[in-house]
């Protein structure tokens, strides 16, 4: 599989990567620990060298599956993880957001804490999770350099979310030279990584961008369809019912991307990301050895053509002949929604 290199950082990683936080949780698919295991090093023989993970996924569960399953392979892969929450001392609540910190003190003692977990002495990509602008001081900035000094780290990255991706997080994180930024971003959910490509391209900054949800919650991979009943504890189903009523009706729009024996929905939704020379490395949600078969092969397929990409610039600029609310707007803004008026302000010229 290629590799793309992560800012100028020297960390390379495969073009589709792993999200653990599966491996970790209940969430997307109930598994057993050996199952988990097989997962990830069934991962490794496809040709993935990019595992990220994270702390809170499953309260180190993820990370020591992780840790376990790439034991004797160390070298041979790239592993990041996320510190940021909390949950030491916070008792999980459903899907809810636990309790964050972001302090020099909390990012040392979590990264140990994860690095023991994993039974190594580094981690490739360190990243704060899921933290506010206002929460990346410049004690924090210094820490993560520190970090990178003592050899714990390799490079940095922000992690942004927990809904579809903060606008005003994404511009300091290309301004502060983060390695990398990992943010939702798939052909319905466009607009922060949109905005983060164009930031890293005002700036000529080196900072990668990595997607997360590319099929957008299970939409673009049709693994979510009319007919699906997702069970309350499928994270899946923490979107509104009208989201997923105008996705079907969107994705029905990009048959033409589909093409017969060479490329699937699911594995075109990766190439399209792929097409923008920032984004490192896309990370999808497996939840099978068949998934990981399909979507870690994406990168072998026939790219967009010309044509096929600005179809989908025309679509997407029109919200696929949409015009009704997708009940998703309360989810895109960590400031009240304060960077997105600005965009639609710029947008108008204004």
């Amino acid at each position: 599989m290629n590799q793309r290199e992560l800012g100028n950082s020297g960390v390379e990683v495969s073009e589709v990567g792993f999200g653990a936080w599966v491996v970790g949780t209940d969430w997307w698919g109930d598994r057993s620990r050996e199952q988990a295991v097989d997962m990830v090093q069934h991962a490794l023989d496809r040709g993935i060298n990019f595992f990220d993970t994270g702390d809170v996924y499953g309260h180190g569960d993820s990370e020591e599956l992780v840790g376990e399953a790439l034991s004797e392979h160390r070298e041979e892969v790239t592993v990041s993880t996320k510190v940021g929450y909390d949950f030491y001392n916070n008792p999980q609540a459903g899907h809810g957001e636990l309790p964050k910190r972001v302090d020099p003190e909390w990012i040392r003692t979590a990264l140990d804490r994860s690095l023991d977990r994993l039974g190594m002495d580094y981690v490739d990509v360190l990243m704060l999770h899921n933290a506010n602008v206002d929460e990346v001081t410049p004690d924090v900035l210094e820490t993560l350099d520190e970090l990178r000094e003592e050899g714990k780290v390799e490079a940095i990255g922000w992690a942004l979310g927990p809904s579809i991706g903060w606008l005003a997080e994404a511009t300091e994180a290309v301004e502060q030279e983060f390695d990398a930024l990992q943010l939702v971003f798939n052909v319905f959910e466009q607009t922060p990584g949109r905005h983060a490509i164009e930031e890293v391209r005002r700036l000529d900054a080196d900072t990668a961008i990595l997607p997360r949800v590319p099929h957008s919650s299970g939409l673009l991979n049709e693994q979510v369809t009319p007919d699906t009943e997702l069970g309350e504890g499928d994270h899946r189903a923490h979107r509104p019912q009208e989201w997923y009523e105008t996705g079907w009706e969107k994705v029905d729009a990009l048959r033409f991307l589909e093409r017969d024996g060479e490329r699937t929905m699911g594995q075109a939704a990766i190439q399209w990301l792929l097409a923008f020379d920032e984004v490192a490395s896309v990370t999808p949600t497996f939840r099978t050895a068949d998934d990981i078969d399909e979507w870690a092969g994406a990168a072998d397929t026939p790219a967009l053509s010309e044509e096929e990409f600005q179809r989908v610039e025309d679509l997407a600029e029109d919200n696929f002949g949409i015009d009704r609310d997708d009940g998703m707007d309360a989810l895109r803004s960590s400031v009240g929604g304060a960077d997105l008026e600005d965009i639609d302000k710029q947008a108008a010229g204004d």
